[in-house]
């Protein structure tokens, strides 16, 4: 996101945002207040219709040669109608996962003071604690984020990693390595639904960046007023989202309607970034989401970004056959899903269809 900077911001968090997202029934401050624009288009109900749930993938039966072919169809399917699944026997380890949820609810816990020690740069910059990326509107979202990078290694900026709670350090570190494993067991998974060679579309993601947004979204007596995270597609490849609590807010934009996802315990939410539409040739969809806010409790999640390209371009994978998207520099692919998403909130991947 380098070539990002004078596009997007984030902001620190002051005492005032401290003072409004403490207390549910102050007066949404003027920056946050964005009437009219939640609750945008009509949210489906879910209830007792299936028809309506988030796609649940299984990795116990994509690693079983007997169910196999089934659940590899199934993850496809599901990446090319919904962009999103959840997944279910992961087979992440339970006590990584278990500490990582628990230093970050102990982070956001901490004092104002405390979490600022590892505050966003206001000169600019992607990396440390502060609010999420700011609109063209200057709006802000209803919440509170730590973002790092995790992978390369060498590429860590570790005066943003927190050292309070003494063991948050470790437990990201664990944790990426666990979602890296992850998120290439996926990738396998995909390349076989797709019908190209694993490595090919391994070798895309290897090397590249990993990073970690934790959000927190404080409740709100007025989730009329506020977003915890306004529509917007993912830039990067492939996303995979846990929550640390049950507290429902992401919403997913299909068929012109908003569908809530009901989270399964113990679950990752795995969604299509727009580089692996591309790298897809329009296979899998990239598709809109967004956080609303809960009146009484609060939510957070834990979401690692993997980044992806072929040889520093963004381009269909030429076993797809003729590409349908025209190939673009990786860092001209950044400013210009920044500007689309952050000042006109559009796909930047539409962009470049031929």
């Amino acid at each position: 996101m380098e070539g990002s900077k004078l596009i997007i911001n984030r902001d620190i968090i002051t005492e005032a945002a401290a003072m409004a997202f403490a207390d549910p029934n102050l007066q949404i401050p003027d920056r946050y207040d964005r009437s009219g624009e939640v609750p945008a288009g009509a949210v489906v109900g879910g209830g007792d219709d299936e028809s309506y749930e988030l796609p649940v993938v299984d990795m116990a039966r994509l690693l079983d040669p007997e169910h196999r072919e089934a659940e590899v169809a199934w993850l496809g399917s599901a990446c090319q109608s919904w962009g999103f699944f959840q997944l279910i026997n992961h087979g992440v380890d339970e006590a990584v996962i278990q500490k990582m949820k628990d230093n970050t609810v102990h982070f956001f816990e901490l004092p104002l003071e405390d979490k600022n020690a590892v505050a966003v740069c206001p000169d600019g910059g992607i990396e440390g604690f502060g609010h999420h990326f700011r609109t063209s509107a200057d709006k802000l979202d209803w919440a509170e984020n730590l973002i790092v990078q995790t992978q390369p290694i060498e590429g860590r900026k570790l005066e943003f990693w927190p050292s309070n709670p003494p063991t948050f350090r470790d437990s990201i570190d664990k944790y990426a390595m666990e979602m890296w494993n992850l998120a290439m067991q996926l990738l396998g998974f995909m390349a076989s639904d797709l019908g190209v060679e694993q490595e090919t579309l391994l070798a895309a993601f290897r090397g590249k960046r990993q990073s970690m947004t934790l959000h927190h979204y404080p409740p709100c007596h007025h989730p009329e007023k506020v977003i915890g995270i306004a529509p917007h597609s993912d830039g990067f490849g492939l996303t995979l989202l846990l929550q640390v609590n049950d507290t429902p807010g992401l919403q997913i934009s299909k068929d012109g309607r908003w569908h809530p996802v009901r989270p399964q315990t113990g679950a990752f939410v795995i969604n299509v970034g727009e580089i692996l539409e591309v790298l897809t040739n329009g296979h899998y969809k990239s598709v809109f989401h967004r956080v609303v806010v809960d009146t009484e409790r609060g939510r957070d999640t834990i979401v690692v970004f993997h980044d992806a390209c072929i040889d520093g371009v963004v381009k269909p994978l030429l076993e797809l056959g003729e590409a349908r998207y025209h190939a673009i520099d990786r860092l001209e692919y950044s400013k210009g899903h920044a500007t689309e998403i952050f000042s006109r909130g559009e796909r930047f991947v539409d962009t470049l269809k031929k």
